[in-house]
């Protein structure tokens, strides 16, 4: 079984700007380790010129209080250079089993530029 380590993507949403009606997912990162407990991978047609990237992965991580408190919240998860989306998550305690989908395409942490 691989090892993992790597970065989880939570996502809170939050209007902005206050009482406007748009909401936004703000993204919070944290580092994980556990194990890779599923790699398959495959291309599927799709109607775009190239096919689409999906992997049916699934990692195991050993999950602290905030992952517990906040699975339902993971927007992503970085694997071998990328981030993928989540399809699912089975609560195992003391693990959370994440299982993986296509390449994530969505908002990431905003960093301040270096002054």
């Amino acid at each position: 079984m691989a090892r993992y380590h790597g970065i989880i993507g939570y996502g809170e949403s939050v209007e902005e700007p206050a009482d406007s009606g748009i909401w936004i997912d703000e993204i919070t990162e944290v580092s994980y380790a556990g194990d890779v407990v599923r790699d398959i991978k495959s291309k599927e047609p799709g109607e775009s010129v190239s096919d689409t990237l999906k992997v049916n992965n699934a990692i195991s991580i050993v999950a602290d209080r905030y992952a517990i408190e906040h699975y339902h919240e993971i927007r992503y998860i970085e694997w071998e250079g990328r981030r993928w989306t989540i399809t699912s998550v089975e609560v195992r305690h003391p693990r959370l089993i994440i299982n993986l989908g296509e390449v994530y395409n969505g908002p990431t942490p905003v960093t301040p530029p270096d002054p």
